[in-house]
């Protein structure tokens, strides 16, 4: 079954363009520029850190 990538909302205001599928437990992250270069997959829980950290400007 293919993964339901979406743009992530960060990439409305930069050109950096990301997208992210949401799996059990897991989430895939790819660059929409370049799909066909695959996907990295994180815990959902170690993404959620990473989005927190971005979000208070920590990364």
């Amino acid at each position: 079954m293919p993964l339901k990538f979406r743009k992530s909302s960060y990439s409305d205001y930069h050109d950096d363009c990301v997208e992210v599928a949401d799996l059990p437990a897991r989430v895939a992250v790819r660059d929409s520029h370049h799909p066909e270069r695959g996907h990295l997959t994180f815990p959902t829980a170690e993404w959620a850190a990473f989005l927190s950290a971005v979000h208070r400007d920590e990364v």
